[in-house]
């Protein structure tokens, strides 16, 4: 039995009253915060740095999973660390030294973690494995939030929970499986059946009024696909 985790992205929230939006998502039953943190070069898009990670910090009790759409990454992963981040993933193609990025995350107190493009291969997981805390499989092409989820990346995922199930059975350790991108209460119970345990959920969730309502029919869908 896989352990399921909602974690908002506060991309899609109202960053007048972040603070807010924050508190109340994890009241709502979320049990991470999903920070998207974008360069305008890696991609075409612009977001936040560190101090938004360090502002919100003293209003979540939940982890704050940073993921990074950045090049280079090396020297936003120690801010982000160093500004309160529990998890940081990062794309193999931002960083130079992909073994180097993981040991800095690690030695820096944080999970770490690799993030995969719809056209990304899995073969950058070949020689890390064992650096791993996550596997973030991004279902639409990152730069933008409220895109359609693209059904090939299942594929991917049920690739990814081989590769992860194969080196735990031998090595033992965890590595969750997170997927990002058009995860919908209408669709989240396939994404897991696929193998992800960890659903990154944008406008899903902050686009509606009733966060705890989405998050609770989140909850009955992979209660569904888990029995």
């Amino acid at each position: 039995m896989r352990t399921f985790r909602i974690a908002p992205s506060i991309l899609s929230a109202d960053f007048a009253r972040l603070s807010q939006e924050v508190s109340d998502v994890i009241a709502a039953g979320a049990d991470i915060i999903h920070f998207d943190v974008m360069d305008n070069h890696y991609v075409p898009n612009l977001t936040m740095g560190p101090m938004f990670c360090e502002a919100i910090r003293p209003h979540s009790s939940a982890p704050i999973d940073v993921h990074l759409m950045v090049k280079p990454v090396d020297a936003l992963a120690a801010a982000f660390a160093k500004a309160g981040a529990d998890i940081i993933t990062f794309h193999p193609e931002g960083s130079e030294h992909i073994d180097r990025t993981l040991g800095l995350i690690k030695d820096a107190g944080c999970k770490a973690g690799l993030v995969f493009n719809p056209a990304t291969p899995l073969s950058y997981l070949d020689h890390v494995m064992d650096k791993l805390d996550m596997i973030l499989i991004m279902s639409v092409n990152p730069g933008f939030g409220g895109q359609s989820f693209i059904p090939h990346a299942l594929e991917k995922i049920k690739l990814a929970r081989q590769r992860i199930d194969a080196h735990t059975a031998k090595h033992g350790g965890e590595i969750w499986l997170e997927v990002d991108g058009g995860i919908k209460v209408d669709n989240i119970a396939q994404v897991a059946a696929a193998g992800a345990d960890t659903f990154v959920a944008g406008s899903a969730i902050y686009g509606q009024k009733d966060y705890k309502a989405v998050i609770d029919a989140m909850r009955a869908e992979l209660a569904r696909a888990q029995g």
